[in-house]
C-alpha cells in the first residue's frame, strides 16, 4: 500500500488511540530518517539528530505509559542511527556492544549488585517482623499524615551520603508509615526523589560533590562547590517546595488524583492495571524496630568506610579528599555486601530468623528489583547510543557560541540547555561533564562571581532535567524505593518539577544582575509561595 493510501485509510476509531497514534508518528518519522540518512547522506553525529533516540524514548514512554518498550525503541533507533540503518551492523550495535557492553561495565555491575543487596536486606527486615514493628512504633509517634511527609523529608536529607542510597533506604524504612497514613506511593516517591539528588548537590560530603569537583580543573573544586551551595536554586527550592506542599497540604496535577484516591485505601491509582499483589510473607511475630535500625546503620556505616576506602583513606588520604576521590559503585557495593553480612550474623544471634529463611531472601530480593534493573540497563544503553552519536558535543557547541554576548543572562541560559541536556540523557553527572568545563573557560580569569553563578546552573540544571526525566537513574531508583509504578512517579512529579523549575529560570536570571545570593534566593522564594497560593486556590474551587 503507498503512503499515501494508507494515511487516508487512517480513521480515529480504528488508530485513533494515542498509542496507537503516537507508534504511526514514531514509524513514519523513523521511516523518513532511515530515507535521509541511508540515501541522502544526512549527518547525523555532532548534530541535534543525535538527541533523536532519548527523545523518542521519552515521548513514548509519557504517551504510552510503559516505560519498556519505550526505552527499547530508543536504544534500537540508537543502534540504527549508528550504523546508517544498516540492519546487521544495527543488530550488531545494539547487542554486543550496546546492552551487552553496558551489563559488562564494572560501574553499572557495582549498582546492580548494590541494587540486588538492598533488596534482599528489605525482605530479610520484612520476614524478621522489623519493618513490621517499625510501622508499629511510627504509627505511635507519627499520627498525622502531615507528620509522616515531613518524616520521611526528613530523613532523605539525613542521608545525603549518595542519591542510590537514598532513595532505596528511605523507601525501605518508611514505606510502611506512609502507607499507614494513606499517602499514594506517588507522592512517596516525589518526596524521595526530591530529597536524594537535590540535598546530594548541596552537600560537601557526597558522591556529588566528588563529581562535580572532579571535573573542575586549574581550581579547587570543593571551595568551588561549597561556594557555588548558596546559588543553587533549583535545589533550594525544591527543598523548599516539599516542606511548602506538606505544611500547607497543596496537591495540583496528577498527583491530586493520587492523594485523593490514597485517602480511599488506593495507594496505587493504577486505573486499568492492577495493583500488584501483597506477598504473603512469614513474618515474625516478635519482630522489634531494631530490626530493621540495626540492619540500616550496618549499611550507613558499611557504605560510607566502603566509599572512603576506595577513595584511599586507609592509604594516608584525609577523609574530604578520600570522598572527593571515591569510587561510589565500588564502594556502595563493598559496604553493602559488609552489612548484608553483618545482618545475617545479627539476625541468627537474636535468632529472629533462621539461616535458610535468610538464604530465601536473596531470590526474593532480587525479583523485587528485577524490573529496576531492567529500566537501568535500557537507560544505561540510551545513554550510551546518544553519547557515541556526539550529542554532548552538539550541546557543548551550542553552549559555547552562546556565551560570548549575553554574560549576565548567561546563567539563565546554562540553567536551561543543563535542564534540556540532562532530561534528554537522563544523567546529572555527564551534564556536568559537558558544561562545566565550557562555563569554567569562559569566565575564569575574567569574572570569578559570574562564574560561580553559572557553575550553580550548571548543577541546577542538571538535576532538574534528571528530576523531570523519565530514563534518569534516580527517577528509576525512587519508583523502586517507593514501588510505585514507574510512569506514575514520572507523571505526578513532572508539574511539581516544572514549577519549581520556572521559578529558578528566574531566580537565575535576577542573580544574573545582583550577584546577591540572598536577594536572588529571597525573589525565588517569593514566587515559588505565590505560585502554591495559585494552585491551592484553583483546587479549592
Amino acid at each position: 500500500m503507498k503512503l499515501s493510501k494508507f494515511l487516508k485509510s487512517i480513521k480515529p476509531g480504528k488508530y485513533g488511540t494515542p498509542t496507537n497514534g503516537a507508534l504511526i508518528a514514531v514509524v513514519l518519522f523513523l521511516g523518513w530518517l532511515n530515507y535521509a540518512v541511508a540515501w541522502e547522506n544526512m549527518p547525523v553525529k555532532d548534530t541535534v539528530w543525535a538527541l533523536t533516540p532519548p527523545l523518542i524514548a521519552i515521548l513514548m514512554a509519557l504517551v504510552t505509559r510503559e516505560v519498556y518498550s519505550s526505552l527499547f525503541l530508543g536504544v534500537l533507533t540508537g543502534a540504527m542511527l549508528n550504523r546508517d540503518f544498516d540492519p546487521i551492523n544495527g543488530i550488531n550495535r545494539l547487542l554486543p556492544d550496546g546492552i551487552i557492553a553496558v551489563l559488562s561495565d564494572r560501574w553499572n555491575i557495582g549498582i546492580l549488585l548494590f541494587l540486588i543487596i538492598l533488596g534482599t536486606m528489605v525482605q530479610m527486615m520484612n520476614r524478621t517482623g522489623g519493618s513490621a514493628a517499625f510501622g508499629a512504633w511510627a504509627s505511635r509517634h507519627i499520627r498525622s499524615r502531615v507528620w509522616a511527609q515531613l518524616a520521611t523529608v526528613l530523613l532523605g536529607c539525613l542521608i545525603f551520603i549518595d542519591d542510590y542510597f537514598n532513595c532505596l533506604t528511605v523507601g525501605s524504612v518508611m514505606r510502611p508509615v506512609t502507607d499507614k497514613h494513606r499517602i499514594s506511593r506517588a507522592k512517596l516517591a516525589y518526596l524521595i526523589d526530591s530529597t536524594a539528588a537535590p540535598v546530594c548537590i548541596i552537600a560537601p560530603l557526597s558522591s556529588w560533590a566528588a563529581a562535580v569537583s572532579g571535573f573542575i580543573k586549574d581550581e579547587n573544586g570543593i571551595s568551588l562547590f561549597i561556594q557555588s551551595i548558596p546559588f543553587n536554586f533549583y535545589a533550594l527550592l525544591t527543598l523548599a517546595m516539599i516542606f511548602l506542599l506538606t505544611v500547607l497540604k497543596v496537591d495540583y496535577g496528577p498527583m491530586l488524583k493520587h492523594e485523593r484516591n490514597a485517602l480511599g485505601g488506593d495507594l496505587f491509582t493504577y486505573g486499568k492495571y492492577r495493583a500488584p499483589r501483597a506477598e504473603a510473607s512469614a513474618c515474625a511475630p516478635k519482630g522489634r524496630v531494631a530490626d530493621l535500625v540495626v540492619p540500616v546503620v550496618f549499611l550507613i556505616i558499611g557504605c560510607v568506610i566502603g566509599m572512603i576506602y576506595t577513595g584511599g583513606f586507609f592509604s594516608g588520604k584525609s577523609f574530604i579528599v578520600a570522598f572527593a576521590e571515591s569510587n561510589a559503585s565500588l564502594g556502595l557495593a563493598m559496604g553493602s555486601f559488609v552489612a548484608l553480612a553483618l545482618t545475617v550474623a545479627y539476625y541468627l544471634v537474636r535468632r529472629s530468623t533462621s539461616f535458610g529463611d535468610c538464604m530465601d531472601c536473596l531470590p526474593e530480593g532480587f525479583r523485587q528489583m528485577v524490573p529496576a534493573i531492567l529500566i537501568l540497563v535500557l537507560a544505561w544503553t540510551l545513554k550510551h547510543m546518544t553519547d557515541s552519536l556526539g550529542a554532548a558535543t552538539y550541546v557543548a557547541g551550542l553552549t559555547a557560541h552562546a556565551a560570548g554576548g549575553l554574560m549576565n543572562f548567561l546563567p539563565a541560559v546554562i540553567f536551561v540547555v543543563a535542564v534540556g541536556l540532562a532530561f534528554a540523557s537522563g544523567t546529572s553527572w555527564g551534564t556536568f561533564g559537558i558544561l562545566i568545563p565550557i562555563v569554567i573557560s569562559c569566565f575564569q580569569g575574567i569574572d570569578r562571581e559570574l562564574m560561580v553563578i553559572s557553575i550553580s546552573a550548571c548543577m541546577a540544571g542538571a538535576v532538574c532535567g534528571d528530576h523531570c526525566s523519565p530514563i534518569s537513574d534516580t527517577t528509576i531508583m525512587s519508583s523502586a524505593g517507593a514501588q510505585c509504578n514507574h510512569l506514575n512517579h514520572v507523571i505526578t512529579q513532572l508539574p511539581y518539577a516544572l514549577t519549581v523549575a520556572s521559578v529558578s529560570f528566574f531566580t537565575f536570571l535576577v542573580a544574573g544582575f545582583t550577584r546577591s545570593a540572598l536577594l536572588s534566593l529571597s525573589f525565588g522564594l517569593a514566587a515559588l509561595l505565590l505560585q502554591l497560593w495559585f494552585f491551592r486556590r484553583k483546587g479549592s474551587k
